[in-house]
């Protein structure tokens, strides 16, 4: 498989606090990959630094080939972002904000239109495509925001805790459109704090703790090496970092 990511030495300093140490990953093209950990970890921070909207301190990293020093504008382009908070457009109507963001990526109107449209369709919005955001459940929210990254056809989708405080039927919904993106050849980064959600979605992922990557690898290699006989990956979780994921 072909690296879309490849992070080198990657730090990231705030004055005196070191916020991430060295970390080196690579993200393989078409895969979902997880990065877990408890709230302070540096999973945030180095979520930023791949979107290019936190500059890097120290090492890089490069995404489809380009480095994020020097390249961010042509990196975000490619990029499809569904942030943890619902940042959707509360004067615009379902369809209009999908193709009010499509400016943002010089997406000509009748296009964006188009892909509007295709969007709504495929994450069975078509009832709500004329009512305004407030009217919108969590969940049909949340379908939104993962639609509307994926306007500029991107060639990696960073979701971000993208079914917290989701009812079960809306996090089986999204999960649906996970293994969608992935089928389709898209790779997928996702962060979350539910294990189930890790280890069903993710083909490989990393555990972060205080800035470190204090483990990686594959979802059920990560369990048989650190969870006795019917184990879980919360179990592994909680024993290499000896909290929760969720505190």
């Amino acid at each position: 498989m072909d690296a879309v990511i490849e992070a080198s030495k990657l730090v990231k300093r705030y004055g005196a606090l070191t916020a991430v140490h060295g970390v080196d990953f690579e993200i393989q093209k078409g895969e979902c990959f997880g990065l877990l950990g408890p709230n302070g970890a540096g999973k945030t921070t180095t979520v930023r630094m791949l979107c290019c909207t936190l500059p890097i301190t120290e090492g890089d990293i490069r995404i489809l080939g380009l480095s994020a020093r020097e390249h961010p504008r042509e990196i975000k382009a490619r990029l499809g972002v569904c942030p943890q908070e619902v940042n959707l457009d509360p004067d615009f109507t379902v369809e209009k904000n999908l193709v009010v963001y499509s400016r943002y990526f010089d997406i000509p109107e009748a296009l964006a239109r188009r892909r509007a449209r295709a969007l709504i369709e495929r994450f069975h919005l078509d009832e709500k495509s004329k009512e305004p955001i407030e009217d919108l459940s969590g969940g049909l929210k949340k379908r939104l925001l993962i639609a509307r990254a994926l306007v500029n056809e991107p060639a990696i989708a960073v979701l971000d805790e993208p079914t917290t405080g989701l009812d079960p039927q809306s996090k089986h919904q999204i999960w649906d459109q996970v293994g969608e993106l992935k089928r389709s050849g898209t790779t997928v980064i996702l962060t979350t704090h539910y294990m189930e959600e890790a280890a069903l979605l993710c083909d490989h992922l990393i555990i972060m703790d205080q800035g470190r990557i204090i483990e990686r690898g594959r979802p059920l290699e990560l369990i048989e090496k650190h969870a006795d006989s019917g184990g879980t990956l919360e179990d592994v979780f909680l024993k290499l970092t000896g909290r929760q994921l969720r505190e």
